[in-house]
């Protein structure tokens, strides 16, 4: 694969957190780093496992295969193997996989003297991650609060969990990560729409099967001027979509992290205190 004009000059050594010159290469396009090798060994093994563990289980279905936690009675201990160890270590690759993923993009921002917005907004979800599996686990005293990892036990996780509070929409932090998914969606599709109008606006207004010409930044935002009254600007709109995407997630995080930690009621009780209000008196 041809590199890009730039790509010589910034492919030089340095910049490497750690590891110095041993691991600073280029496979093809892609950057290794130390983190790119410890992300694969983290990433094998742990696919290794999952492999092993769906040959230890009852059957080769994909839809049915499924790594479970400990029971609740290890509590935070270690368990045999086949008793939830398989999920824990599991666990402990998938952090480390993701960690280095995160690691290595900082490398690479590093190499081409960018800022660390990519790694920072993936770390955003490391952390949702993190907090169904650790934190939320630690929180109530068993790694058996964890979700399994399989297609519909999880999902048949999220619906038991839902259920245990009643009716897990009335949580208030998952209201807000909902309203910031659909925002993120609505943000992205306006965008995605707004260029790609301007990058291909068809044919000319002239006639005669003429293209038009490529619409620049100030028609973009004129178009949202002329629609709503104002344009947050192409740099703005991408400050924007960070801040929403990052909000998602991290308000699921808080959602599911609150749901027994903090409230082991149905999440419809909570909102007794706005029915409790002196304006209903």
């Amino acid at each position: 694969m041809a590199l890009l004009s730039f790509e010589r000059k910034y492919r030089v050594r340095g910049g490497t957190l750690i590891g110095g010159d041993l691991f600073d290469f280029w496979v093809g396009p892609f950057y290794v780093g130390f983190f790119g090798i410890t992300g694969a060994f983290f990433t094998f093994l742990g696919t290794a496992l999952i492999v092993y563990g769906a040959a230890i289980g009852p059957t080769w279905n994909i839809w049915q295969i499924s790594i479970a936690p400990p029971d609740i009675s290890y509590g935070l201990a270690l368990a045999p193997l086949k008793e939830g160890g398989l999920w824990q270590i599991i666990t402990i690759c998938a952090l480390g996989s993701f960690g280095s993923w995160a690691l290595r993009e900082v490398e690479i921002c590093r190499k081409l003297g960018m800022g660390y917005h990519v790694p920072f907004a993936f770390s955003f979800a490391i952390f949702a991650y993190a907090t169904l599996v650790v934190f939320r686990p630690l929180l109530l005293g068993a790694w058996g609060h964890g979700f399994p990892y399989g297609i519909f036990s999880h999902l048949d996780w999220v619906s038991n969990v839902g259920y245990q509070y009643l009716h897990f929409h009335y949580n208030p932090a998952h209201m807000i990560a909902v309203t910031f998914f659909f925002t993120t969606t609505l943000a992205l599709s306006l965008h995605g729409g707004l260029i790609l109008s301007a990058a291909n606006p068809g044919e000319s207004m002239e006639g005669g099967g003429k293209q038009a010409e490529v619409k620049t930044p100030e028609y973009e935002d004129t178009f949202f001027r002329d629609i709503i009254g104002y344009s947050i600007g192409t740099l703005g709109i991408h400050r924007l979509g960070l801040i929403l995407a990052l909000n998602a997630g991290f308000w699921s995080a808080v959602c599911i992290v609150i749901s027994g930690p903090f409230w082991n009621q149905g999440w419809p009780q909570w909102w007794n205190w706005w029915l409790n209000l002196p304006i209903w008196s």
